[in-house]
């Protein structure tokens, strides 16, 4: 990509299924360092209508060795290319956490591990739509932050964005809450993202809704530090969805400041290369396994 994001494909051994993920590296930090988008799955099977990965279904789930792999071959392609070396893991690439979730805690505890990867806890997220309120508490499990693909508090829109949802948001709110109370409290830190689509969900309605939503789970765990992080649509080429203005993602993060609420925009990364949010996919074809791969 034009801004140094580099996505690699990473070919199944097994059955020749594929998986992205990609490398995110920051120059403009005082020490350079990249982060990691992870993937965990063949595809995913919530049917998140922003995301590219939503539309290609669950192939199958990746082992905690094929999850690892990811970041072992990211580590020798920056090594390589002289990309700086990655600090950061996020659980964000293809596929729904919750749905493979023995195996993602397996991978969390060999990235955390000093013999091992080496990374610090607060240096690896664990994102998940929770497809129901007890995901939380088996995610919890990893030595990692959790993350919530909120994007919407309200059910109704939120079942517009998320089609596959059966709980109510109180529902799956209240299961956050009992499993950021279970953790050490340096893990109770955690973020609210929000795919803002233009005319969707990103009104002054939706931002009044959401503060109240994130400041009440602030109130319910002590020492919670939630922080949201709107996240501008990246296209798929859906035929309505748009990515919201500049203006209006603006608005709605100073909506939420003036009510409180931490909030930052993440910033646009690897979009021209279909690297960034939202856009990774793979063929469904499985390729032979004389091919070679991971």
């Amino acid at each position: 990509s034009n801004d140094g994001t580099t996505k690699l494909l990473i070919r199944m051994a097994s059955d020749g299924l594929e998986v992205e993920t990609v490398i995110i590296p920051w120059y403009d930090r005082e020490k350079p360092r990249s982060t990691l988008c992870v993937s965990s799955q063949v595809g995913c099977a919530q049917g998140c209508t922003f995301c590219a990965t939503g539309r290609m279904g669950r192939l199958r789930s990746l082992t905690s060795d094929e999850i690892l792999a990811q970041v072992w071959y990211a580590r020798k392609v920056c090594r390589v290319l002289d990309i700086p070396s990655v600090d950061n893991i996020v659980f964000m690439g293809m596929g729904e956490p919750a749905d493979n979730a023995e195996e993602v805690v397996v991978a969390a505890e060999a990235l955390a591990d000093r013999q091992r990867y080496e990374l610090a806890q607060s240096r690896i997220t664990i994102s998940t739509v929770a497809p129901n309120p007890e995901a939380f508490a088996t995610l919890g499990k990893a030595p990692a932050a959790l993350a919530w693909s909120v994007h919407a508090s309200q059910d109704e829109l939120r079942k517009k964005l998320v089609p596959t949802t059966k709980y109510s948001m109180e529902e799956l709110r209240l299961g956050f809450v009992e499993a950021l109370k279970a953790r050490s409290k340096k893990l109770r830190t955690t973020m609210l993202e929000i795919a803002l689509i233009d005319g969707v969900n990103d009104g002054m309605e939706e931002a009044d809704h959401l503060a109240e939503f994130a400041l009440k789970i602030c109130e319910d765990v002590p020492g919670a530090k939630v922080v949201v992080n709107l996240i501008p649509y990246n296209s798929i080429d859906h035929p309505t969805y748009r990515k919201p203005t500049e203006e209006a993602v603006a608005a709605f993060q100073k909506r939420l400041m003036e009510k409180n609420v931490m909030v930052y925009v993440r910033t646009t990364r690897g979009d021209d290369e279909s690297a960034a949010c939202g856009q990774l996919a793979t063929k469904k074809k499985r390729r032979k396994q004389s091919e070679g791969g991971v």
